[in-house]
């Protein structure tokens, strides 16, 4: 089966002596995986980054054999931001978590264009809450709506932190997730609870019970706000 589209680097790893075995995200096909060969060559190397956004040419004789993958640089993004340490972890957790999570050659339009949303914003001063909020929106997306809105008819008023139940535990969410809309002020305390939060809900509805590694870069992301 032959196709072509856009997609984007969600992992790699070597295979043999001069190939990698990829895993994208597909505008159209989902998370797919594939044998790139000459993948460990000078330019390949150099773009067949994690997150860069790539073109992608599809074959396979039939389903039950491997994918082969010819591919082209579309954008460069994770090298935009070598030298900035929390954005790259976002950029490596984000598809660290989309690579677990996300069911094989299955499209998932909703979430690649909040994924790409959120690409396109990452420069943005405010990154950091805009990324919360994808962590929020893949678990609505994935099947699991936590329904911070039933929150709202409680007295938010003067408060940047409310401590509520859901299911049947017990969570402190930072109100500006609540109403859904970005804080005016953002401090470090706000943002270490929103990714706690955030995380601790990844990790109870996915990852634990799937007995999946919690990827290590999104831990080191939220190291960096503690």
């Amino acid at each position: 089966m032959n196709w072509e589209d856009e997609c984007y680097l969600l992992s790699k790893r070597k295979f043999r002596e001069n190939a990698n075995i990829i895993n994208i995200f597909s505008r159209s096909k989902g998370k797919v995986s594939g044998i790139v060969y000459g993948g460990n060559s000078r330019k390949i190397r150099n773009y067949l980054q994690i997150s860069n956004k790539l073109f992608i040419v599809h074959n396979s004789k039939n389903d039950n054999k491997s994918s082969y993958f010819k591919t082209e640089l579309i954008k460069p993004i994770s090298p935009l931001y070598f030298n900035d340490k929390e954005r790259t972890s976002a950029l490596i957790s984000l598809c660290s978590i989309l690579n677990y999570l996300l069911p094989e050659d299955q499209p998932n339009k909703n979430i690649y264009k909040a994924f790409e949303e959120f690409l396109n914003s990452i420069n943005l001063n405010n990154w950091i809450i805009l990324y919360i909020f994808f962590e929020l929106n893949l678990i609505k997306f994935l099947g699991y709506d936590a329904n911070l809105s039933q929150f709202k008819n409680n007295d938010l008023t003067s408060r940047d932190i409310v401590k509520v139940k859901i299911d049947t535990l017990f969570h402190e969410i930072p109100v500006y997730l609540i109403l859904n809309k970005p804080p005016e002020k953002i401090s470090k305390y706000l943002i270490s609870k929103s990714l706690y939060f955030t995380r601790n809900l990844i990790q109870s509805r996915f990852f634990i019970p799937n007995n999946l590694p919690f990827p290590k870069s999104r831990i080191l992301l939220e190291s960096y706000f503690n």
